[in-house]
C-alpha cells in the first residue's frame, strides 16, 4: 500500500450492499427464540440465591409442588441422585484449577444469583407462585467481592481447592530483559488501572426451549446463543451423552457479544429436565437474571510500566495483572486476561521486550468471560494510557511519541514473536488527524472555554488480533427448488453474515443473490464450526466458502453439461443457469436440481494464522466543571481491515463497537456491595449508552490486505470496542489537565470526574 492508498465512501462503494435480512426484522418478521412457543409447552423457572455466599442447610419444597399449575420441582439432590456431571471450562491454562459446577448449587452458594432449584409449571405466573413457596435454609456467610483482597490472609475463601483463591498464575514474555531494560532506562511511566466489570446487555436475553425425543434418546436445544458447536460437548459431558445425541438450533438471536458464545447452566438442565417430565420446556431469562447470572466482562486490576531511554524509544513494558474469573471458571474465562491479550500486548508499537504475570482470582461474584475483544480492549487500553502518562510527565509530545515507537517496516514481529504481516500506522495516524480535523480543536477548545466548559483531545492506536478457533468449515447445497444453500461454521448474532456472506459467494460463482439461503448454527444441517469468536468469521469462513465455490461450479457444470448433452469446456454459469455457449442454450437451477438430484460441496479452510486489524482515533470531550459531567462532541479515525467485502456493514460493526466502548468508558459499570448484592441489576441502575450519548462517527477505512489469508481480509467485529476506551480516556484526562489530573478509572462518571478536578 502507498501513502496515497484512497480513504472509502461506504456509502457510494459498489460493494456497499445494504443487509437482506433487516427488512424481516424491523417489519416484525424475525423469528427468535421467544416466538417458537408451541401448545403442550411448559415454563422453567429458576429459583436463584439471594445470597453471594451461604450454606444450603436445607431445602423444603413440598410447599411448591402443591402450588397450583406445578409440574415438577428438582434441586441439586436430584440432580446428583441421576448422576449429572458438571461444567467444564474448554480453554483450560497449565495449572489451571476448576472446581466442579453443577446446574444447582447443592450445599454451597458462591454468587448471588447461583442456581438452586428449577421449577416447571404450566405458566411463568404459576412457576412465579411456587418460586415465593419454596422454603430455602441459608446460614449466609462473609463474602468476597473485590479481587483486589482475594489473596489477603483473612479474606473468605470461595473453594477449598483453591485456599488463597487463586485459580491460575499465568506467564509469557522474558522478565529479565525486561529487567535489565528497566535497569538501563532513561525514564519510567508508571500506572494503576482497573478494567471495570461491565455487562454484554444483548438486546435478546438468554433463552431455550428443551425438547427430549424418547425414541431416540435425543434432546434438541433451541436457543439463543452463539459458536453452538464449541459448547455442545461441555452440555452432552453434563448429560453424559454423546455429543451427537443433542442437537442446537439458534433462530434469529438479538445480540451476544461474546456472552452467549459459552455454556451456561440452564441449557443442560432444560434438557435433563425435559427428559424428567416429559414436556417441552421453555426458558427466557428476564433483565435481572441477565445481569445477575449472566457472565460479565472485563474486571481486571493491572499494574503496567513502561521503559524509555532519553528520547523517547520504548525499551520494555512490564504488566502484572489481576484478574476477577468470578464465583466459577466459565467456558472461555480464563483466556480473557491470558492468551486474548497475549497477541495484542504492546500494541502497534515496536517494544523490544514485554513481560506478562497475570493471577486469576475467584470471588462471590458472577462469573467473567469473553466480552467483545475479551483481552484486546484490555492490552491496548494499557499502552496507549502509559503513553499518555509517559508524555505528560516527561514532556513529550503525545503523537510524536507515538510516531517515533511504531515499527519501521512489515512483517513485524513483536515481543511475543506473533508476526504482524501488513500495517501502515504511520498513514492511519496521518489520515485520523486530518480526518478529525486536528487542527481546529484549538479553535473549538476556546469556543468551549467561553461557555465555560473543559475541553479535551485524545488519541489512541489499537490493534486487534483476529482468528479464534482454528479452522473453519463451509458448504453449499442445490436443493430441489433451484435455491442454493450455503452453510457456514460461522455465525451471526447480528453481523449481518446473511448479506455479507451471500454477497460473495454469489460474486465467486456470477449468480444472482437471491438464488442463495443462508444457513448457520443448526448442528442438524451444518455438522461442524467454530462460531464467530475472535472477529474470525470471514478470515475463517471466506476462503471454506471460495474453496467451496470452485467445487460447486464444477459440480454444477457437469451436471448442466450432461443435461444439455454438450462438452463441459462449452458451458458456463450465467445469472439464469447454466449457458451452453454455442447455442446459447440455458438450463436453469431448478431444472439442474429436479434431474439431477440435490447436490452439495464441502471445503475446509484450516488456516491457524492471525491477522491483525489496526487502526487510529481521535475523540473530543466536553466536560462541565460545575458538574463533572463528560460530553463526547466528535469522534473521528481511520481503520485498516483489510481487503473489504461490504464496508457499508464493516462501518456498521465498527460503530457497534465504538458504542460499547464509548459506554464502557463513560457510563458502564457492574456493581456489587460489600455483601455481594448486585447493586447495578436493571437498567434503572445499570447505564448503556443512549444515541443521545454518542455523535456521529466518522471513521474512514484503508484497505492494506493481508497475507494471512487468500482473501486478504481482516475482522472486524471487536476493533470498536477495542479502540474506543483509551481514545475516550484520554481525551477526558487531556481536558482536565488543568487541574492536574492524571488518570481516572472508568466508566468517567460526572462524580468521578467532579471528585477528581476538586481532589488535587
Amino acid at each position: 500500500m502507498t501513502e496515497s492508498s484512497p480513504l472509502h465512501d461506504t456509502q457510494s462503494d459498489p460493494r456497499s450492499r445494504r443487509r437482506a435480512e433487516d427488512w424481516r426484522f424491523v417489519t416484525g418478521q424475525g423469528r427468535y427464540t421467544d416466538n417458537l412457543h408451541k401448545d403442550g409447552v411448559r415454563v422453567a423457572l429458576v429459583v436463584r440465591s439471594p445470597h453471594a455466599h451461604a450454606v444450603i442447610r436445607h431445602i423444603d419444597a413440598s410447599p411448591a409442588r402443591c402450588c397450583p399449575g406445578v409440574r415438577a420441582l428438582f434441586t441439586g439432590a436430584d440432580l446428583a441422585a441421576d448422576g449429572l456431571g458438571a461444567l467444564s471450562c474448554s480453554l483450560p491454562l497449565p495449572g489451571l484449577i476448576v472446581p466442579q459446577r453443577l446446574p444447582l448449587a447443592t450445599d454451597r452458594v458462591r454468587f448471588m444469583g447461583d442456581p438452586v432449584a428449577l421449577i416447571v409449571a404450566d405458566t411463568l405466573a404459576a412457576a412465579q407462585d411456587a418460586a415465593e413457596a419454596i422454603l430455602i435454609d441459608y446460614e449466609a456467610l462473609p463474602p468476597l467481592t473485590d479481587s483486589r483482597h482475594a489473596q489477603d490472609r483473612n479474606a473468605p475463601c470461595v473453594w477449598d481447592e483453591a485456599p488463597d483463591n487463586r485459580a491460575f498464575v499465568y506467564d509469557r514474555g522474558d522478565p529479565a530483559a525486561v529487567a535489565d531494560a528497566f535497569a538501563m532506562a532513561a525514564h519510567i511511566a508508571e500506572i494503576d488501572l482497573v478494567n471495570n466489570r461491565v455487562a454484554a446487555m444483548a438486546l435478546e436475553p438468554r433463552t431455550v426451549s428443551a425438547h427430549y425425543d424418547a425414541a431416540r434418546d435425543h434432546y434438541t436445544l433451541t436457543l439463543s446463543a452463539a459458536s453452538v458447536h464449541l459448547f455442545r460437548p461441555e452440555i452432552a459431558a453434563v448429560l453424559r451423552v454423546r455429543d451427537e445425541q443433542i442437537d442446537l438450533i439458534v433462530p434469529d438471536a438479538g445480540g451476544g457479544f461474546g456472552m452467549k458464545n459459552v455454556a451456561y447452566p440452564e441449557y443442560a438442565l432444560l434438557a435433563w429436565a425435559a427428559k424428567k417430565t416429559g414436556y417441552t420446556l421453555h426458558w427466557t431469562a428476564d433483565r435481572i437474571e441477565e445481569f445477575s447470572s449472566g457472565v460479565h466482562g472485563r474486571d481486571n486490576i493491572t499494574r503496567g510500566r513502561l521503559a524509555l531511554d532519553a528520547k523517547g524509544r520504548f525499551l520494555a513494558l512490564d504488566v502484572k495483572t489481576i484478574a476477577n474469573l468470578g464465583a466459577y471458571v466459565s467456558s472461555l474465562g480464563p483466556g480473557s486476561a491470558t492468551t486474548a491479550p497475549t497477541p495484542a500486548m504492546g500494541g502497534v508499537y515496536a517494544i523490544p521486550a514485554v513481560a506478562m504475570h497475570v493471577e486469576g482470582v475467584f470471588t462471590h461474584t458472577a462469573p467473567v468471560d469473553a466480552y467483545r475483544g475479551a483481552g484486546k480492549p484490555e492490552a491496548n487500553y494499557l499502552i496507549e494510557r502509559l503513553i499518555d502518562i509517559a508524555a505528560r510527565q516527561l514532556g513529550f509530545d503525545p503523537i510524536s511519541l507515538r510516531r517515533i515507537n511504531l515499527p519501521k517496516r512489515y512483517p513485524h514481529v513483536n515481543a511475543f514473536g506473533y508476526t504482524i504481516d501488513s500495517g501502515a500506522p504511520r498513514d492511519l495516524l496521518t489520515r485520523a488527524l486530518v480526518h478529525a480535523d486536528v487542527k481546529g480543536f484549538r479553535k473549538r477548545k476556546a469556543e468551549s472555554k467561553r461557555r465555560g466548559r473543559l475541553r479535551g483531545l485524545g488519541f489512541a492506536f489499537f490493534i486487534e488480533t483476529s482468528r479464534g478457533p482454528v479452522g473453519e468449515d463451509a458448504w453449499l447445497r442445490l436443493q430441489h427448488d433451484g435455491c442454493i444453500d450455503l452453510a457456514v461454521g460461522s455465525q451471526s448474532n447480528g453481523q449481518g453474515h446473511e448479506t455479507s456472506m451471500i454477497q460473495f459467494v454469489a460474486d465467486e460463482l456470477g449468480l444472482p443473490f437471491n438464488s442463495f439461503r443462508y444457513v448457520q448454527a443448526d448442528t442438524r444441517v451444518v455438522p461442524s464450526g467454530g462460531g464467530h469468536g475472535g472477529a474470525r468469521s470471514f478470515p475463517m469462513a471466506g476462503p471454506a466458502i471460495a474453496s467451496a465455490a470452485l467445487r460447486f461450479r464444477a459440480k454444477l457444470i457437469r451436471s448442466a453439461a450432461h443435461l444439455l448433452q454438450a462438452p463441459e469446456a462449452e458451458c458456463t454459469l450465467c445469472s439464469d443457469g447454466v449457458r451452453h455457449e454455442p447455442s446459447g442454450r440455458i438450463i436453469n437451477l431448478s431444472t439442474i436440481a429436479q434431474e439431477s438430484g440435490v447436490f452439495e460441496s464441502h471445503a475446509r479452510n484450516e488456516n491457524d494464522l492471525y491477522n491483525f486489524p489496526m487502526g487510529c482515533h481521535v475523540a473530543e470531550v466536553e466536560i462541565d466543571p460545575e458538574t463533572g459531567r463528560t460530553e463526547l462532541m466528535r469522534y473521528a479515525g481511520a481503520d485498516d481491515y483489510g481487503t473489504l467485502i461490504n464496508p457499508l456493514l464493516a462501518e456498521g460493526q465498527v460503530h457497534g463497537g465504538l458504542a460499547q466502548g464509548i459506554g464502557q468508558a463513560l457510563l458502564e459499570e457492574i456493581r456489587y456491595d460489600d455483601n455481594g448484592q448486585l447493586i447495578s441489576a436493571s437498567l434503572m441502575d445499570y447505564a448503556v449508552p443512549r444515541g443521545d450519548d454518542l455523535p456521529s462517527f466518522n471513521i474512514a477505512f484503508i484497505e492494506n490486505a493481508t497475507s494471512a489469508n487468500p482473501l486478504g481480509v481482516k475482522g472486524a467485529g471487536q476493533a470498536g470496542a477495542i479502540a474506543a476506551p483509551q481514545t475516550v480516556m484520554n481525551a477526558i484526562i487531556d481536558a482536565l489537565s488543568p487541574y492536574g489530573v492524571a488518570h481516572i478509572d472508568m466508566p468517567a462518571t460526572p462524580e468521578k470526574v467532579w471528585k477528581a478536578m476538586h481532589s488535587q
